[in-house]
């Protein structure tokens, strides 16, 4: 098929934009070159719509780069901010254009045809040095978002077509199935098409490797290098007989991911004693509910559901954010939970890989818990209920092991001593946790290593307490928990079970859960965490991000809000090792601790166009004792002023070294 060639009053109309600083150069490079390789008629009646509207702006953002492959994948727009008559085309029964948004900087066919190229060619020459008979096989994921489907069924025919067996699930599925789906069949490398919680209009391309966890180096290098040199989304099938094969995955695995969730419940009889604990769930009009609420109601606890966030539905239509982290996406389910008489609110994102709660507190109302405070309650009493019913002993103990990020609170590394546990600390990514976990699998003789991933999760305990560091619990602060290696990603799936349990276990006490939190900061010490961020958009804002970073790492602080600063750390330059002996990767990140204990952590998103900050507070309990409520009601209150203080500060510095 020829190429097409562009008409003269687009070229005349681009160079005058150019000239005109109207249109970036690198647009209007992007831009010919999209319609000079395309023969499809939306891509060239998307384009020419927007520049005879003389929509620069629109055409800068579409086309001003090609998107590109990071270590996490590919995330980007996938309906436009100008929605062109092209692109909405027939509307689907909900409203959502019939095609996903043009330009090269977007999440479209192109882009995830390109992901996929270069994706399978990695896979296919890695498998060809590992096992030159085998075949290279991929798992296809999808969840609720538009076009999530389609970019879902394109990239599993253009795996098989290149060579690779394909497994594509038949309908929506959570990220952490698709973690549990490439192990559980033996794949090579697996892909999710979600943008976690992003707004509507974003979608997203996540790559797993053969272990469950998303890609780290040296694979993460060598996927990108053959994605982002894939410029086309054309390519040549593999003679029919050399193609791989589409395998669908349905109910089968369903059944074999919830047996694996069973056995993560720590005390099955305890939620079997509470016939009256009712827990309202949420997905948020994501893939949440298809695991979660059998799996809760299977346990025995009493589940109920928002019908109206129980419609898979891409534009989220009942809540502003789909994010469980915020109280507003929870509240038609806090409403129910309070119509009634429930225990707990639980939610989870579209993809289900992060779950946010509401509990009933001791006054009677519904209380919001942070993502620092609902990882401390499971991790808590995961490692309580692991030492008392003797699935630990005393003697393992320090082989049991409880992993955070270094942004994550404290709170959990106090625990984990008092319980004479391990903890090891990670870079924000549960890339990194998973990276950890599979270091504890591969230091297991060969005998066992080989059936792993056919054993329960009892079975894997004893294994690992034998003769490895065995997990326990693992977070982040974003909400991402998990307590289980049968999955290296976060898993709100998991997280619904665990928590459940834990607030059975508050109620087995006669406590609520905010009851219990005073008591683990009453005998570990007060933890208090504040995040925040400075928001930049576009490309001056990616600049002004950029400069904030390099100037905090060449000019640190010497003394922060009246206190001066005990040390500071550089994640991108300095040399680190955790607390096994692991060198940690270099990340552009800087942590500042203060002599009174205090500390804060700046670090650049990798997604979203801001810098965010991590501030941390904390006052230890009398040695041998513990704090009183009366002193516990006074401790908040000063330390909460002291956060407020310091984030003030922070603001105020960080526009003193952007003006400077």
């Amino acid at each position: 098929m020829s190429s097409p060639s562009i008409p003269d009053d687009l070229q005349s109309t681009l160079a005058a934009a150019v000239s005109d600083q109207k249109l970036l150069a690198s647009s209007a490079e992007n831009i010919k070159t999209t319609l000079s390789r395309s023969n499809d008629e939306v891509t060239h009646a998307a384009i020419r719509e927007l520049i005879e509207g003389a929509d620069w702006t629109e055409l800068n953002d579409r086309f001003y780069r090609t998107l590109a492959f990071g270590t996490g994948g590919l995330r980007g727009r996938t309906i436009g901010k100008v929605l062109t008559a092209a692109e909405k085309g027939t509307p689907t029964e909900n409203g959502r254009p019939e095609f996903p948004c043009i330009g090269t900087n977007a999440m479209n066919y192109l882009n995830v045809s390109r992901a996929t190229q270069g994706l399978a060619r990695y896979v296919k020459n890695w498998i060809a040095n590992q096992n030159p008979t085998a075949r290279a096989a991929i798992v296809f994921a999808h969840d609720t978002r538009h076009f999530s489907k389609e970019f879902a069924a394109l990239a599993a025919k253009i795996s098989a077509d290149l060579g690779c067996d394909a497994y594509l699930f038949d309908g929506p599925r959570s990220t952490p199935q698709l973690s549990f789906a490439v192990r559980h069949v033996g794949a090579t490398a697996g892909v999710v098409v979600t943008a976690s919680h992003n707004p509507p209009h974003d979608n997203g391309y996540k790559v797993y490797f053969s272990d469950g966890a998303q890609v780290v180096d040296p694979h993460a290098t060598g996927i990108i290098d053959l994605v982002n040199s894939t410029e086309t989304s054309e390519y040549e099938p593999l003679m029919e007989a050399d193609r791989g094969n589409v395998y669908t995955l349905g109910a089968e695995l369903d059944n074999a991911y919830m047996e694996q969730l069973e056995g993560t419940l720590l005390q099955p009889e305890l939620v079997r004693t509470l016939a009256d604990f009712k827990v309202v769930f949420s997905p948020i009009h994501g893939t949440g509910g298809i695991i979660s609420v059998p799996m809760l109601r299977k346990l025995g606890f009493t589940c109920e559901t928002v019908a109206e966030q129980d419609e898979m539905n891409g534009w989220f239509p009942t809540v502003k954010s789909p994010n469980p982290e915020n109280a507003e996406a929870l509240k038609m389910a806090t409403e129910l939970a309070d119509k009634i008489n429930a225990d707990l609110v639980i939610a989870t994102d579209p993809d289900a890989d992060r779950m946010g709660v509401v509990v009933r507190a001791a006054d009677g109302s519904m209380k919001l818990l942070t993502g620092n405070q609902i990882g401390s309650l499971m991790a808590y009493y995961r490692a309580r209920a692991h030492l008392e019913s003797g699935l630990v002993t005393a003697e393992q103990a320090s082989r049991a092991t409880i992993i955070k990020t270094y942004v994550t609170t404290d709170l959990q590394k106090a625990i984990a001593k008092k319980a004479g546990m391990h903890c090891v600390e990670t870079l924000t990514g549960f890339k990194y946790i998973g990276a950890k976990l599979g270091k504890y699998e591969a230091a297991l003789p060969d005998m066992i290593r080989d059936r792993y991933n056919t054993l329960s999760v009892a079975q894997k305990r004893e294994a690992l307490l034998e003769h490895s560091h065995f997990y326990v619990f693992g977070g982040e602060e974003s909400y991402g928990y998990s307590g289980a290696d049968f999955v290296r990603d976060k898993d709100a799936n998991m997280s619904v079970v665990m928590f459940a349990e834990t607030a059975a276990y508050a109620k087995s006490r006669g406590m609520t859960l905010d009851q219990l939190l005073d008591e683990i900061y009453a005998s570990h010490g007060y933890y208090q965490e504040k995040n925040g961020a400075l928001v930049f958009e576009g490309a001056e804002g990616a600049d002004k991000i950029q400069r904030l970073a390099a100037d905090y790492a060449a000019n640190p602080p010497v003394e922060v809000d009246g206190r001066k600063v005990a040390s500071f750390l550089n994640f991108a330059v300095d040399e680190i090792y955790d607390s096994e002996g692991d060198r940690v990767p270099a990340e552009k990140m800087l942590i500042v601790t203060l002599e009174d204990g205090g500390r804060f952590a700046v670090r650049p998103s990798g997604t979203e166009p801001k810098i965010k900050y991590y501030l941390f507070a904390r006052v230890d309990p009398p040695e041998e004792g513990a704090f009183s409520l009366a002193q516990l009601a006074d401790i908040k209150s000063e330390v909460h002023d002291s956060l407020e203080s310091l984030w003030t500060w922070l603001q105020a510095d960080a526009d003193q070294r952007l003006a400077g």
